[in-house]
């Protein structure tokens, strides 16, 4: 590949030594066959010397022909040749900088391939698994924007959307004809950055209709910034339609009980009034079955209340200091029987919004608990204090405790700590659920905090003016 170059500089040669004297610059033709030698990267070595060697000997040559040639002139025959050697390491540094550049500009070009097909791969990797799960994922924009969902949503949608509202999904309270607010639809508080799970609503309209449980996470960028937000739609109508079942079959059977269990209770009482007709055994074992009975009358009265819809309060100003002592009164020998010490620390006098029948079954049912999940020889604690309008019940033990994930769980119905089913601690946990109902039913909240291994306290906050209680309350 060298001949080519060669060849120009004979050519330039002969060119300039037949017109020197017309044209005396043509050797500077030299530079072009010198910067190709550079840029092809043939031979470096050999091409530096070439390049050199080349246009000396077409400078070279006329004084060669000329017996007058002296030393000095042909020491200035070096100038050209020196250049065109330069301007050749030049091109060839350029040169060299230029391939390194393509190679890299390459490698980031193939790195950039490299990592569209991985994203094409794992975009339809997220598309069939999406497609695939029968619940409905849409991911939204700040604005509710949605971004992606999946097959199951777009089939929600088609089945809950009406032409009235543009193809917006319709949403209701409850199994029925009312719509819910803007505001707490699921998608727009997803687009402000709210995070909520097990959100029961019901979509659609009319024998369609569904009910889902919703759940929304947010979504952030490289930078820590809200970006947006997932929102995921669970259909459980048979669970709600197996759950109402399930809820009318326990109310049915609780009231066929409720009604013998009044008339044992009752000839029970009877019998063991006229103690001269009685045997200390017989008076014993029947005293043993009343108990029995009084539990059994317990258990179906929570069923009851687990049962039914809505829960009964009829709320006024109640001195909880007479109802707290009454009910700690009543627990003291139940407490006594299991060797807990019971503290009360309630001031002198206490007011708030309640139902002092309902409010008694919250602490019976509160302090029952505390008493059964304390070990011999434990204290439980019950304090009361107001403030900011709002009266705060406290009851505390030392008992067995719960994990995190068991408190979060604790207000459900029929639900039972491992620690309290190890320790077959009898129960069929329906006292917190009814708790709970009750004092939410007051426009209170109830909160509790747990160790294991250390104990559990219940917090219940009530209303004391009727301004924050609920506007109906019955």
């Amino acid at each position: 590949m060298l001949v080519i170059p060669i060849l120009d500089f004979v050519a330039i040669l002969l060119c300039r030594n037949g017109a020197v004297d017309i044209v005396p610059g043509l050797g500077a033709l030299a530079a072009f066959p010198v910067v190709w030698l550079a840029a092809s990267g043939l031979m470096p070595l050999l091409s530096a010397v070439v390049s050199f060697v080349g246009p000396y000997l077409i400078v070279l040559f006329p004084y060669l022909l000329d017996s007058t040639t002296t030393y000095a002139s042909l020491v200035d025959t070096l100038l050209l040749p020196t250049m065109t050697l330069a301007l050749f390491l030049v091109m060839r540094v350029l040169t060299l900088q230029m391939r390194m550049q393509r190679l890299e500009l390459q490698q980031k070009a193939d790195e950039v391939l490299a990592l569209e097909t991985q994203s094409g791969d794992r975009e339809r990797l997220l598309a069939a698994i999406l497609d695939t799960v029968d619940v409905g994922v849409v991911a939204v924009d700040t604005g509710g924007n949605t971004l992606l969902s999946n097959r199951q949503q777009q089939l929600f949608q088609q089945g809950a959307s009406s032409q009235d509202y543009d193809g917006d999904i319709r949403f209701f309270r409850s199994k029925g004809s009312t719509p819910l607010p803007e505001s707490l639809h699921p998608i727009r508080r997803a687009a402000e950055g709210e995070s909520f799970s097990n959100n029961l609503l019901w979509l659609g309209e009319g024998d369609c209709q569904r009910a889902v449980s919703t759940a929304a996470r947010p979504m952030t960028g490289g930078d820590g910034e809200f970006t947006g937000s997932v929102v995921v739609f669970t259909d459980v109508t048979d669970l709600v339609k197996a759950l109402t079942v399930k809820e009318d079959f326990v109310a049915n059977v609780t009231h066929e009980f409720s009604t013998p269990l009044t008339s044992i209770l009752g000839h029970l009482d009877l019998v063991l009034e006229s103690p001269n007709l009685l045997t200390p055994q017989t008076r014993e074992s029947l005293s043993i079955a009343r108990r029995n009975a009084e539990r059994l009358s317990i258990l179906v009265s929570d069923l009851l209340s687990a049962a039914s819809a809505s829960i009964s309060l009829h709320a006024k100003p109640t001195e909880l200091t007479a109802l707290l002592t009454s009910r700690i009164r009543s627990a003291r020998t139940h407490a006594t029987n299991a060797g807990i010490t019971l503290v009360s620390e309630v001031p002198q006098c206490l007011w708030a919004i309640a139902d002092p029948m309902r409010m008694g079954q919250v602490v019976d049912n509160l302090l029952s608990n505390a008493i059964k999940y304390s070990p011999d020889g434990g204290a439980v604690t019950i304090r009361a204090h107001a403030g900011e309008g709002r009266v705060l019940l406290e009851v505390e033990d030392c008992g067995i405790g719960m994990t995190p994930d068991e408190t979060a769980l604790i207000y459900g119905r029929f639900f039972r700590a491992h620690s309290a089913r190890e320790s077959a601690i009898p129960g069929v946990g329906l006292g917190l659920a009814i708790t709970k109902a009750i004092v939410e039913g007051h426009g209170g909240t109830i909160h509790c905090s747990s160790s294991l291994g250390t104990g559990t306290k219940f917090t219940v906050s009530l209303p004391t003016t009727m301004a924050h209680a609920p506007a109906v309350i019955g």
